[in-house]
Formats: C-alpha cells, structure tokens, sequence
C-alpha cells in the first residue's frame, strides 16, 4: 500500500512577520491614496484651480475690508461694529456654494436654462416699478424682500451672459449677416434696456451694455455691428446724462476747472485724500481716517479709497495685479473652449468683471465721475457678490473640461 504523504501545513508566523506585513500593506495603501490623488489634482484644469483660488481670496478680502471700512459707520448709527462684515460674509456663504454647484453643470444644462434665466431676470427687473421697489439716492433699482433689498440688475447680467451665449452660438456661420444678428439679439435688449432705464442706474447700464458688446466681440459678430452697437451705446448715455441734473452737475464738476468740493466733488475729493494718506504702505488695516464719516460709501463704491490708505499704494497694486492675473485667466480659458456658446459666455463675463473694476478704480483715482458701481468681489453688496459668484461658477464650468463642454466631469 503506498504511503500517504502528510498535509503540508504553513509555518506559523512570527508576530513579528504579521507587523511586517500589516505595515506592507498600509504603505501599499498610502502609496496608492498618493497616486490616485496626484491622477486626480494632474487632472484638474490650471485654469480652473488659478480662477477659484483669485476669486476665493479677493471674496476673503473683500470680507475683511468690508468690516475696516464699515465699523465706523455702524458703530455711529447704533448697530453693531461688525453687522456689515456679518453680512458680507452670509452673502459669501450663500454664493460660494452656488459657484461650486454651477461649476459642475454642463454646458448643455446652461443653453438649457438660458431662456429661463432671461424671464426670471426681465421680470425681477420690472418688480422695482411696483410697490416693493426701492428708490436709493434717485435711483430706482432695488426690490424689498423683508428681510434684504436686492438690485435685479445683477441677475440680468448673468441671465444675458447666458442667452447671448445660446444665441450667438446658434448662429455661428452667419453673425456677418445683419439680420441674423439683429433678430433676436436686437428685441430682447431693446427690452431689458427699456426697463434698466427706467430705474435711472447709469453705472449699472454702463457696465451691462460693455457686457452686451464684449459678448458680441468675443462671439464673432462682425466689426461693422459692434461699432455700430457702441455708437448706440454712446449716444444713450450721453442723453441720460444730459437729461439728469444730477449727472450733469457730476460731469460738469468733473471736467471744470473750479471743483465744488463741499457738494458733488466732496465723495471724489476725500477719496483722493485717503489714496494720498496711504503713502507707500498704508497706515495700517482699521486706521484709515476717512472712513469716519468723511468719504460716503466707503465699503462699496469707494472701498478701493480705503484700500489704498490702509494698505498703501503697494495693498492698491496687489488688488489691481489680481484683476489683471483674473482677466489672463479668463482669457486663457477662451482661447481653450471649444464651443462657441461657452467662448461667448466666458467673454461677457471677462469683461463685465474686468470693465466694472476698471470703471470702480478710475472713479476713485480721478480718472471718471462718480457712477456708483462697485468693486467687483470685494465691496459690501449681497446681490452683486453672488450674482458675481454665480457667473464665475459657469466659467469654471467651462474651465474644468474645455475640450468637452457638453459633457458633465
């Protein structure tokens, strides 16, 4: 009978061989959380990563200046030094996450929404002509929702971003052709202008009309339209101007020779001051002096005035540099889109953020008279900060996956 072999049975390990192992194992771990983490940010669109990473650092600073320049004023109006800069930061808390979910939408989900959007932002504009409208310094361009105002400009602006986007995308090919570009483009603005009108806000139709042609530049529409459309522009705001007491005797005491500083060149001439009192680099964050009741709307149109004399003229480069690298980045992501529609939506808002720093800076260093618009990002204001938000996000969405834009990553 032929012998059986014995089982073969494994040696027993050493609780020193099972340490070996277990710690093998976790470093086999590690090692590939490491890769799949370095697959992941390599994936990710530079682009991307550089416009978030501005955009969250101009909201975080907007937030500080916001509470420097504001303190004063509500501590003299009998609120809480810090009921502002509390505000400013709900209004970022509400808007960053709203970025971050319009950054995952497609492309497609944003034609999709384009009509819509452009409704909702006619409609919410003609509210300010009913009851809950609110009339601030002459201008009646804000609604009452009980517990905040809001301006509804700033939802048209991305609402139009968004259908010129669809529109000018559709009719790519034929943008040479007058009609093609006049229907429905010409209705619709004829329409959302009327209504801006209406509510008097110069600065803000100023910056949504540079949208409107940046949109149709960047879209491809040809030359011919587009001087013809600023020629339309121009002559508008010159008739608002001369039509308005107010506006004139702004221009006239901005052009003339003998300033009226104790009226219209006061907010310009203390703006000057706090620019001037900075020096080099500043006189510290919290020790400006003009914001003690000396410079009016120093934490939204005039919060640059502020930056310059708290952080000097080197904080005031900083701020214009970060403009700068955000319009190199949005453009930067034009050039990689692939898509016409999302080419045309990254430059209406490349130039609505860009125009309307460009105008708040210019105003505040002389350069323009006072139209009231804001610093977009930094200065106090729910409406236009997420709003501002907003349309960032639809740019980042673009930005994650520029080659695929139809496409959800």
């Amino acid at each position: 009978m032929p012998r059986q072999k014995a089982p073969q049975t494994a040696p027993p390990s050493s609780p020193g061989g099972s340490s070996a192992r277990t710690a093998q194992a976790r470093k086999s771990s590690s090692t590939a959380v490491v890769v799949s983490l370095g697959k992941r940010i390599r994936g990710v669109n530079r682009n991307f990563v550089l416009l978030l990473s501005i955009t969250l650092f101009l909201v975080a600073f907007g937030i500080v200046m916001v509470l420097s320049s504001s303190s004063v004023e509500e501590f003299a109006g009998g609120n809480a030094v810090s009921s502002r800069f509390v505000s400013q930061a709900t209004f970022a808390a509400l808007g960053i996450p709203l970025m971050l979910f319009a950054s995952r939408m497609p492309l497609s989900f944003w034609k999709r929404s384009a009509w819509a959007a452009l409704a909702v932002a006619i409609i919410l504009q003609a509210l300010v002509f009913t009851p809950i409208g609110v009339d601030i310094n002459g201008n009646r361009a804000w609604i009452n929702l009980g517990f905040t105002t809001m301006q509804p400009a700033e939802v048209v602006k991305v609402a139009l971003v968004l259908w010129l986007g669809l529109i000018i995308g559709r009719k790519q090919g034929k943008l040479h052709i007058g009609k093609e570009v006049a229907v429905p483009i010409v209705p619709v603005l004829l329409l959302c202008f009327g209504i801006m009108l209406l509510s008097k806000d110069l600065g803000t139709i100023i910056v949504v009309g540079a949208l409107v042609l940046g949109a149709l530049y960047f879209g491809g529409v040809a030359t011919r339209y587009l001087l013809l459309a600023l020629t339309v522009a121009v002559a508008g705001a010159v008739l608002m101007s001369v039509f308005s007491d107010n506006r004139m005797a702004r221009i006239t005491n901005f052009f003339g020779g003998d300033v009226d500083y104790e009226s219209w060149g006061w907010q310009s001439a203390h703006g000057l001051y706090a620019l001037a009192a900075g020096g080099l680099f500043g006189s510290g964050l919290g020790n400006s002096k003009a914001k003690w009741s000396w410079l009016p709307e120093a934490d939204n149109d005039f919060i640059f005035a502020i930056i310059g004399e708290e952080l000097g003229l080197i904080g005031a480069i900083v701020v214009i540099g970060l403009f700068v690298l955000l319009a190199v980045v949005l453009v930067r992501i034009y050039h990689e889109a692939s898509d016409w529609t999302a080419k045309t939506i990254v430059g209406g808002v490349l130039t609505w953020i860009v125009f309307q720093a460009f105008v708040n800076i210019a105003v505040v260093i002389g350069f323009l008279p006072v139209l009231g618009v804001p610093l977009p990002l930094v200065s106090s204001g729910g409406s236009a900060l997420i709003t501002t938000l907003f349309a960032i996000g639809i740019v980042l969405s673009i930005a994650r996956n520029p080659k695929r834009s139809e496409s959800r990553t």
